[in-house]
């Protein structure tokens, strides 16, 4: 064996390797919408016919780009390694009045939870939340009119038609958020990936060690038998970490969209509030929305103290949130958490919107290396043709919307929600 090649690793640790590294909650791709076909300027020749006249077909529309939630989808490490979606043109049109065949659409699948942004400005564009939904995103080019449209009495054979429009290109920016009832907030080491292993199936990587949690994880957690509700446990956060310190806030994402917010701190701590106090701070720079989300604070590790020293403990903890001692190891004081959890949940005050208001992404909440990725530029090959929505120029000549069949005018330019499939 050469000796600077060493023996592969167990395959169980490959496995621990390769899932770790498979959650991608954050990715820049470009999309671009096909270019429209251009409108025939044929004329019709035919024997016994001189002055067969005008009869270019239209061109066909360009492929859209779409949005699909899809449940079965967690993460979006399928769209990393596929950073192009590029849907197909139209075909122009033909004679006898043919129409171009329309280009083909491409729709893009995503998990339930994210959030679109322009990669260029940061600007929100739409959210996937539901299970099927799509998302119009970018419009394809319309199809040039054929000449036939251009006839008339003083003008009965014209030799002009419309070319397409240009299909929209843009680079965005997928975010994922997981959609979860309750989060959980604290500092490394503080019991939350315990916590999680002990009510639900879910089995974490749990350490004595600091950030021995790199990804978020997903529990259901039963309650009383019948009803359940969803739990995420993210990373833990430091003090400064809107300032990078740690992992930062990076995965403070995904519980923009928790019903519930669970502090957790160990009993062990010296200052208790302070740490919460902490943590506060670092949601509020953040995002100031989570400020005002329901909370629970959880004093973990219970074991370690007897009840004359949780009775000294409850004078120095905040008065505005409720508290519960717990041990996720003796399982001590869960029934009571999921109690009050399950209560909270259900407030009609603390139900999650149907819309979240999202914002617009600034450097704070970029990712680095995905916003330094860069595409390779494609000179379009329509050099005259505009955007779609914009006017047409040819040959010193604009195309307004006047000039466009009923049918064929663009009312809604900006994307769309469409809840039925079939409307595409």
């Amino acid at each position: 064996m050469h000796p600077e090649i060493k023996p592969a690793s167990k395959a169980s640790d490959k496995t621990i390797i390769m899932a770790e590294s498979n959650f991608i909650d954050y990715v820049k791709i470009m999309c671009r919408s096909g270019h429209g076909g251009a409108g025939s300027k044929h004329l019709h020749r035919a024997k016994y016919i001189p002055k067969g006249g005008p009869d270019g077909g239209d061109g066909g529309r360009g492929g859209h780009i779409f949005l699909k939630g899809n449940r079965n989808l967690w993460t979006l490490i399928h769209l990393k390694y596929q950073r192009h979606i590029f849907a197909t043109d139209g075909a122009p049109g033909s004679e006898n009045q043919c129409t171009g065949k329309k280009g083909e659409d491409r729709t893009i699948e995503v998990p339930c939870g994210t959030a679109v942004y322009d990669a260029e400005t940061g600007k929100f564009l739409c959210d996937v939340t539901k299970d099927g939904q799509v998302v119009h995103l970018l419009k394809g080019g319309r199809g040039g009119l054929g000449n036939v449209h251009f006839k008339s009495a003083t003008r009965q054979t014209p030799r002009f038609a419309q070319p397409g429009e240009n299909g929209v290109e843009k680079t965005i920016i997928l975010e994922l958020k997981l959609l979860a009832d309750v989060g959980l907030v604290g500092f490394p080491n503080a019991g939350k990936s315990t916590l999680l292993s002990v009510i639900s199936a879910a089995k974490p990587k749990i350490a004595n060690y600091p950030f021995t949690t790199l990804e978020p994880n997903l529990g259901i957690v039963t309650y009383r038998g019948q009803q359940s509700f969803v739990m995420a446990d993210i990373p833990g956060i430091i003090e400064g970490a809107s300032e990078g310190k740690g992992l930062g806030l990076r995965f403070l994402r995904h519980i923009e969209r928790n019903a519930v917010l669970l502090f957790m701190i160990p009993s062990d701590t010296d200052d208790i509030k302070r740490e919460y106090e902490i943590l506060s701070n670092e949601l509020a720079t953040f995002n100031p929305d989570l400020v005002e989300k329901p909370r629970v604070l959880a004093i973990t590790k219970c074991d370690l103290i007897d009840e004359e020293l949780k009775e000294m403990l409850r004078d120095g903890l905040p008065s505005d949130v409720p508290v519960v001692f717990i041990s996720s190891v003796a399982q001590q004081g869960l029934t009571e958490l999921k109690d009050i959890l399950w209560r909270t949940i259900n407030d009609e005050h603390n139900r999650i919107p149907d819309t979240v208001a999202l914002h617009d992404l600034d450097a704070q909440h970029r990712v680095q290396e995905e916003d330094d990725f860069i595409f390779a530029a494609e000179d379009p090959d329509y050099d005259e043709m505009p955007d779609a929505g914009g006017k047409m120029i040819v040959d010193e000549q604009e195309w307004d919307d006047e000039f466009w069949e009923e049918k064929y005018k663009d009312t809604d330019r900006d994307f769309q929600i469409i809840n039925d499939e079939e409307e595409k």
